[in-house]
């Protein structure tokens, strides 16, 4: 990343196609279309506390309360698009995405390496968004989002899964992927679709079903016997 040059925010990031008020609330689509977060990010954090035989809970938790707080950091964003309220949006974007990986580090590597990295990550991933807003430089941000997740394929090939079902997380990694194209395809997916809802929208809502995704998984899943033993 220090080989790159600065990444700039781009100015037109926030001309999102649709920018329709309804109800009162201006770019309507794209704040509401957060609801599905809060749904899930409140259900994961009552699993995490109900389920005490969760292994690594206060790593799932940490994924579901970034989740929740994306519902509202986003809702905010939306309703006045600036760089000053994509902080808001970001900021818990990176505790979710840090939970999650330090979750899965901790369940494959080891529950002490994931004790020992949780804050640490937490803590970079809230400064990758500081650093962007202070000196509007991306890398560190993008840094965070890709390379988290790169390190949990690696994980998933490289050590033996402990529970049943982990394929569905490779299921809402593809979501994840399809969020992301949606996200880049905005205006092209609110023509397609004429005019009824743009490809921001789409993104919260494959977003929102790759988390609902990861809670299934952790309700029905169950431990893997250990051959060695």
């Amino acid at each position: 990343m220090l080989w790159v040059g600065p990444l700039r925010q781009d100015p037109g990031y926030h001309d999102f196609a649709d920018q329709r008020t309804m109800l009162g609330i201006p770019n309507f689509l794209d704040v509401v279309s957060n609801l599905p977060f809060l749904i899930v990010g409140l259900a994961g954090v009552v699993l995490c506390f109900v389920n005490r035989d969760m292994k690594f809970r206060i790593g799932w938790l940490t994924l579901f309360a970034g989740v929740t707080m994306v519902s509202a950091g986003s809702a905010w964003y939306h309703l006045s698009p600036n760089d000053e309220t994509l902080v808001w949006d970001r900021l818990p974007m990176t505790i979710g995405f840090m939970g999650l990986f330090v979750a899965l580090l901790g369940e494959y590597a080891g529950a002490r390496l994931g004790r020992l990295l949780l804050a640490p990550a937490v803590l970079l991933g809230s400064a990758s968004v500081l650093y962007w807003h202070w000196f509007d430089d991306l890398r560190w941000y993008v840094w965070i989002q890709v390379v988290p997740l790169l390190t949990i394929l690696a994980v998933m090939i490289l050590f033996r899964p402990r529970y049943t079902h982990q394929w569905v997380l490779l299921v809402a990694f593809g979501f994840y992927v399809l969020a992301k194209i949606s996200e880049f395809h905005d205006h092209e997916v609110f023509a397609f679709s004429g005019d009824l809802f743009s490809g921001h929208t789409l993104k919260h809502l494959l977003a929102a079903a790759g988390c609902c995704l990861v809670l299934v998984m952790l309700k029905v899943r169950t431990p893997i016997a250990d051959e060695s033993s």
